[in-house]
């Protein structure tokens, strides 16, 4: 695990003002997801039930539709295992953008039919974060076309707060009043970032959790640390949660985190595969196993919360038929 420097300043924080501006630019293309009470003090927020089957619509929508008239004729390209890839090809669809989307070649193909529905053309590389990395940015200064990040982005991280302003109020128009606790899942840190910062604005004495799997646990690394530290490819690439296998948090994620974040809890594979099954089999839901890492949390680590209610964040369902099939057989 090596440290990542970062020479540049610090990256200027989002506020609650920009939240709430980008919860107006993407009112009626990002669902509204509900609040599900599924114990007496806890709750679960399921973002897979957005139209691109996760949270990423809310980012990547409030990013695409700030682009100048020059930008958008441009076109837009990004870099993504599959959620992020999906968002952006459905925004770009809605307002008429042409989209290219670097992928893994072992990105699930439910997220890789969904980026081809949308329009958007695939290019497919090999299943390191850098090579797809490499190739965005290479084809953004070749052929002039906006790079549009999955985390690193202020824009996004807007988007994703959006989540943070609808718990906020769903809590008040479900009584509860109490110090809460807000469990976020945790890749490159855009949502966590987003979510934490409009719940910390609005709620003050709220906690809000980051949750990773054991496998990919570099965002409290780093926390731990002070800085940003990276985990090879190899170990993060081990967990089935394949939308957490970022090596690092994001550099504009992480100074929020740093501010909001009250803390990261990790889990094992067998707890993440535990928490998809119980989200079908108890609460009707399908969630990936990214997505289920904070019900994982809920079910496994709510011992390590402060008391409470607790708020979990499903951040997607786009799993394959084989994988869920897979997932529930004990």
């Amino acid at each position: 695990m090596d440290s990542t420097a970062d020479p540049a300043p610090p990256p200027a924080l989002v506020t609650l003002d920009d939240i709430v501006a980008a919860a107006s630019r993407i009112a009626g293309v990002a669902m509204r997801t509900p609040l599900l009470r599924i114990e007496q003090d806890a709750f679960i927020k399921p973002e897979s039930l957005q139209p691109t089957g996760s949270f990423k619509i809310r980012g990547a929508y409030n990013a695409l539709a700030q682009l100048t008239p020059r930008e958008a004729a441009a076109g837009v390209v990004t870099h993504s295992s599959g959620n992020h890839a999906q968002a952006v090809a459905r925004a770009a669809r809605l307002l008429g953008i042409r989209a290219t989307v670097v992928m893994p070649n072992d990105a699930p193909q439910v997220k890789v039919a969904g980026v081809r529905a949308d329009g958007a053309e695939i290019i497919f590389v090999g299943p390191a974060n850098e090579e797809r990395v490499e190739l965005a940015h290479r084809l953004a200064d070749e052929q002039g076309m906006v790079l549009v990040p999955s985390a690193n982005d202020a824009r996004v991280i807007c988007g994703q707060g959006t989540c943070g302003l609808e718990i906020v109020e769903q809590l008040a128009l479900a009584g509860v009043e109490e110090p809460v606790n807000v469990l976020v899942p945790i890749g490159l840190g855009g949502l966590a970032a987003g979510v934490s910062t409009a719940v910390k604005a609005r709620l003050p004495n709220a906690h809000v959790y980051g949750v990773e799997p054991e496998l990919a646990a570099d965002t409290r690394a780093s926390l731990l640390a002070g800085e940003r530290v990276r985990w090879d490819p190899a170990q993060t690439g081990l967990t089935m949660a394949d939308g957490l296998r970022g090596e690092s948090p994001a550099p504009i994620p992480f100074a929020h985190l740093q501010r909001c974040l009250d803390g990261v809890l990790t889990v094992s594979e067998d707890e993440i595969a535990d928490a998809v099954r119980h989200a079908v089999l108890h609460l009707r839901l399908v969630l990936e196993p990214s997505g289920a890492v904070t019900l994982a949390a809920l079910l496994h680590r709510r011992a390590e919360l402060p008391p409470g209610p607790v708020v979990v964040v499903a951040s997607g369902g786009n799993v394959d038929r084989g994988r869920l099939l897979d997932l529930l057989v004990e």
